[in-house]
């Protein structure tokens, strides 16, 4: 039997996760609504390459600064809503464990990386454009830090918590970020 497939995130500042999450809380639905706030950089690594995959996010992580991500708008995704991420030092940081891992990689973990936080789906088609609508008149361009990378264990719906792993690099432009909740009446 093989292990469970493994999900790879970016850990956000505490106020920026708190503010996407009550988010999600209010527009996801409830019954498909199993998992946190977050930005995904891998939906399904192999559970079978768990320890060569801790070990490789150990060793990126430890050298590796915290993030600056900026939060411009948010992006109709059809039957949900989602908020874009601007962040090139995140897209650098994926390409590069996309290139290591390469043959582990799904077809949808093959695609382009445009992350995102997805804040509502399954949704009617009227009422995700009718959210979508709503926040792009309220929102404000925000932003955020990435402290580190979490990864998950699968199970069929909810995650588990595997491990996190704390971005410990020198960044000397740490301070021009400046943590903040998503500005949204809905919020």
């Amino acid at each position: 039997m093989s292990s469970p497939p493994l999900v790879l995130t970016l850990k956000l500042d505490q106020s920026t996760f708190d503010g996407f999450n009550e988010l999600r809380q209010q527009h996801f639905p409830p019954a498909r609504n199993f998992i946190p706030a977050h930005i995904s950089l891998f939906h399904a690594l192999p559970g079978e390459q768990e320890s060569s995959i801790r070990q490789t996010l150990q060793t990126l992580c430890s050298q590796t600064p915290t993030l600056s991500l900026e939060f411009p708008k948010p992006r109709f995704l059809g039957k949900g809503v989602a908020v874009e991420v601007q962040a090139p030092e995140l897209v650098r940081l994926h390409q590069r464990l996309a290139t290591q891992w390469s043959d582990w990689l799904t077809a949808q973990d093959r695609q382009g990386y445009r992350p995102h936080i997805t804040i509502q789906n399954k949704v009617a088609s009227d009422d995700a454009r009718q959210l979508y609508e709503q926040l792009t008149d309220e929102w404000k361009r925000f932003n955020g830090v990435g402290e580190g990378l979490l990864l998950w264990q699968y199970q069929g719906g909810p995650w588990a918590l595997v491990e996190e792993f704390l971005f410990q690099g020198t960044d000397v432009s740490s301070s021009n970020a400046s943590p903040a909740r998503p500005h949204s009446a809905t919020s």
